[in-house]
């Protein structure tokens, strides 16, 4: 069975089960216990982290339940927190992995540039005050496209990944009023990769990196160069990409 989910993702420790902390997985499992009866691991095609939010987050159990799709929609939104919600259900063949299956992520990161905070928008964007350069941070996003070796954009790299070497198909900015929006898709991401990536494109954007120097970050390869780590709040997963749509066997 596939969820589709939304979340807000402020007061969790990112959607990956940990001992003794709220999580999305955690909260998930809970409530699918108390719907079928089962104790199940959920998966996640995008194990996002501490408070980064998630408008298309792809879930994934097993399950020997026989209730209608749109039963464990209605039955998992009754016994979820209010800042969780399971936007559609779909079942699919054993062979779908949530993770192996997909063939892109999308997200974006939500700047609020302006002079003054905003009580309504900040949990979901981050604040700053300086103008920002949005045709340079374009500039700057064009060296992101293709295949490469994005190891300097990576806060750390442990044993489990193999390879840092990703494909970016979208990186741009857009600016819509006061609100900043970076959008980027790629086949996956190294931990942080997006965050640190917007932090360089901030201080493009403000002038303190040029868009040489922010070029030079994917030539270095080395771990931790690019930021600083831009805050999770303003992190959402947008969608996640599948060679087909969902609905019935995939």
């Amino acid at each position: 069975m596939v969820l589709i989910m939304e979340y807000d993702g402020t007061h969790y420790h990112g959607f990956q089960l940990q001992a003794n902390l709220p999580t999305i997985q955690g909260e998930t499992e809970k409530a699918l216990w108390k719907l079928t009866g089962e104790r199940t691991r959920v998966m996640a095609a995008s194990r996002t982290d501490a408070g980064v939010h998630a408008k298309g987050q792809v879930a994934s159990f097993r399950t020997r339940s026989p209730l209608p799709a749109q039963t464990f929609v209605n039955g998992l939104n009754y016994y979820l927190p209010r800042d969780i919600a399971v936007k559609a259900a779909h079942r699919v063949d054993d062979s779908f992995n949530v993770r192996r299956s997909a063939l892109s992520r999308e997200y974006n990161y939500y700047i609020l540039n302006s002079l003054t905070r905003s009580p309504i928008r900040g949990g979901f964007s981050y604040l700053v005050t300086g103008h920002l350069d949005i045709e340079a941070m374009n500039r700057a996003c064009q060296a992101l496209i293709g295949e490469h070796d994005f190891a300097s954009f990576a806060s750390s790299i442990g044993g489990e990944i193999r390879s840092t070497v990703r494909r970016v198909e979208r990186a741009e900015m857009e600016r819509n009023g006061d609100l900043t929006i970076f959008n980027m898709v790629a086949n996956s991401f190294l931990p942080h990769q997006v965050r640190n990536t917007v932090g360089a494109l901030i201080r493009v954007g403000l002038g303190k990196m040029s868009v040489e120097e922010f070029h030079s970050l994917i030539e270095a390869k080395r771990p931790g160069l690019a930021g600083p780590t831009a805050p999770a709040w303003g992190l959402c997963l947008m969608q996640v990409n599948y060679p087909r749509p969902f609905g019935g066997e995939i």
